[in-house]
Parts: C-alpha cells; sequence; structure tokens
C-alpha cells in the first residue's frame, strides 16, 4: 500500500497525449477502482473563481477569456504549447493546486484502489505517492490520427501538441506495467483485466 495512503492501492496511470489513457481509466473502474482525473482537475482550478484564475489572467492577458466569461482553454493552449517557457509558466501556477486538489480525492475516496490519470505523473511528486506506474502506449501515427479525427485539430497543431511533451519511451522506462492501445478496444479491455487480476491475486 501506499506510503502516503496506508489504506489505499494507487495506480498511477499515465501516457503521452492521445495514447487513450482515459479508455483505460474507465476500464478501471468498471472493474472496481476509484478514478481521479488530473486534467479535469486542471481544469476545474481554472474556472473563473477557482484558485488560479486570476493568477492565469494575469499572466496570459485578458484575451484568453471567452465570451462566457472562462478562460478558453483552447485560446490558452495556443500560446502555451507553442512555446515551453509558457507552458511551464502555466504549470507553476497550476500545479499546487492541481495537487492539493488530487490528494483531496485520493484521501475522500471511499474505493481501496484508486487509479490516478495524470499526464504529469512522473514529473511531479505524485510519482512518489502511488504504488505503481502504468503506462499506456500508442504508436505517433495512432495519436496524430486520434488528434485530427477525435479533437479536431489540424495536422501542425496536432504534431506541436505530441512535439510539446517528453518521448514516449522515458515514460515506459518508468512503467510497471504497460497497457498497448493501437488496435482494438477488447484487446486494450483485456489487458487491463490482466493486470486487475494480479492485483485481486495480491489480495490488495
Amino acid at each position: 500500500m501506499s506510503a502516503g495512503y496506508p489504506d489505499k492501492y494507487l495506480i498511477g496511470l499515465t501516457g503521452n497525449i492521445a495514447v487513450g489513457k482515459s479508455l483505460v481509466r474507465q476500464f478501471l473502474v468498471d472493474l472496481g477502482a476509484g478514478a481521479v482525473d488530473a486534467d479535469q482537475v486542471a481544469h476545474q482550478v481554472i474556472l473563473r473563481g477557482g484558485p488560479a484564475f486570476d493568477a492565469v489572467v494575469k499572466k496570459f492577458g485578458a484575451g484568453v477569456i471567452g465570451a462566457d466569461g472562462e478562460i478558453n482553454r483552447a485560446a490558452l493552449g495556443k500560446i502555451v504549447f507553442a512555446n515551453q517557457a509558457e507552458l511551464q509558466a502555466l504549470e507553476a501556477i497550476t500545479h499546487p493546486f492541481i495537487r492539493e486538489r488530487i490528494h483531496q480525492l485520493i484521501r475522500s475516496a471511499e474505493r481501496r484502489v484508486v487509479v490516478i490519470e495524470a499526464i504529469k505523473l512522473l514529473e511531479g511528486d505524485l510519482r512518489q505517492v502511488v504504488d505503481a506506474v502504468w503506462v499506456v502506449k500508442a504508436a505517433p501515427e495512432t495519436r496524430l490520427k486520434r488528434l485530427m479525427s477525435e479533437r479536431g485539430l489540424s495536422e501542425d497543431i496536432a504534431k506541436q501538441r505530441i512535439a510539446s511533451q517528453n518521448k514516449q519511451e522515458d515514460k515506459l522506462r518508468e512503467a510497471d506495467v504497460i497497457i498497448e492501445n493501437d488496435g482494438d478496444v477488447e484487446e486494450t479491455r483485456e489487458q487491463a483485466r490482466r493486470h486487475w487480476r494480479d492485483i485481486e491475486r495480491r489480495g490488495i
């Protein structure tokens, strides 16, 4: 069990953009895990009234505010994914609030096994908290296709998003479990089931 949470077994689920992390998270929830979505938390902390809203607007300007008065994530994304320094500035503002909220959600989780989906899992303190690192992988051409077809990004923007991240191999080197998600959804589901059974066999 986790040193920080002795009553829970924490799975850190990570992988680069468009590999299918959320799909694997949902499979684990279906099998009985509790779940925390770091991307959803990141969205919440920059909502109007959220702890990071004012600091983000101060840093990146009123131009990132949409017609609804909220931060337009697409507009913000154009800035930060085109400039590594700007991305780091955004993370410096938001990550402390994201970490705090994630730990709150872990503490309040009712399930013994909790999966934490976080694209930056290995770059922060969550790496030291989780019991196992699960990395979802997919081929570059698969990821590019998904970004274009599922998220409506142009090829140039999709390639920019992929290039802005650490190499997939860096994450794979840290993995306790690797889930391949290039093809059939049922094949991916079966991989999740197999590793879940390993957890059950250990009596967790």
